[in-house]
């Protein structure tokens, strides 16, 4: 085996691999439960509070024996890599196809847009979340959670595989692609412009905005963990990402339209 184990570890993986045992596969599950649990709650953070976590859960579980059936433990290749890319893959593919965001949130957000474009008309600039939802009659967090939660719609719609007739590929997202996939000098160029962009408006947020996207998206902490060290509420650090998020998507929506 190119990667080491624990000698319970292969023990089961040599039942399920020469046998297909599914108690030993059961056990291997259990085993790596902890990738499923970690990727339910990094997703779940993005996504409204009717969707249930239980069914992000299974899709996860879906993506974990999937992983399981898939790997060759000869590859120089750890397991919780593979599987992660598995799960997270699996995750993201279920919450497109189940078009998991609620039709109020999709109407709040078409109204939330419209109402900027108008402002921005009227003011000369973009409008603040505050301006917005005094334009509209609601609540500036309103705003700010309606914002955060169609912008990882738009992650799932940027995930997509390509739809080019090509079916061949069977990995799940972000584990593998195609060579006819490898960005072209000019596409690179792009993505590198738009992170140095993204991370020149991080820097116009205030400290505490800063901290929290830095701890959640780089230290990849929980919104609970970074509020304990900010002495905070989960509350508070919830709002506060909301509100960096909506200024991050509001100043790299100007730009884009210059």
């Amino acid at each position: 085996m190119a990667i080491s184990l624990s000698s319970q570890e292969q023990h089961l993986w040599k039942l399920w691999t020469s046998s297909q045992d599914i108690e030993a596969a059961n056990q291997l599950i259990q085993c790596y439960d902890y990738l499923v649990s970690y990727h339910v709650q990094r997703i779940a953070a993005h996504l409204p509070k009717s969707v249930n976590k239980d069914d992000i859960r299974s899709l996860g579980m879906l993506g974990l024996f999937d992983a399981l059936k898939k790997f060759d433990l000869d590859r120089d290749l750890k397991f919780d890599t593979y599987a992660s890319f598995r799960i997270r893959g699996t995750i993201i593919d279920g919450l497109r196809k189940e078009d998991w965001l609620p039709r109020s949130v999709r109407d709040k957000s078409k109204k939330i847009e419209q109402a900027a474009l108008q402002l921005e008309q009227q003011l000369q600039k973009p409008p603040t979340s505050l301006e917005i939802a005094h334009y509209l009659g609601v609540e500036k967090e309103e705003v700010e959670e309606t914002v955060k939660d169609s912008l990882f719609a738009n992650v799932l719609s940027m995930e997509e595989k390509p739809k080019d007739g090509r079916d061949d590929h069977k990995e799940g997202i972000g584990y593998s692609l195609p060579d006819y996939q490898t960005p072209t000098p000019s596409d690179a160029a792009i993505k590198k412009e738009n992170f140095e962009e993204l991370a020149l408006q991080i820097k116009k947020l205030n400290e505490k905005e800063q901290m929290v996207i830095s701890l959640f998206y780089n230290e990849e902490l929980t919104l609970t963990e970074i509020g304990q060290i900010l002495e905070l509420t989960t509350s508070r650090i919830s709002q506060i990402h909301a509100k960096a998020i909506f200024k991050l998507k509001t100043s790299l929506k100007e730009i884009v339209q210059k």
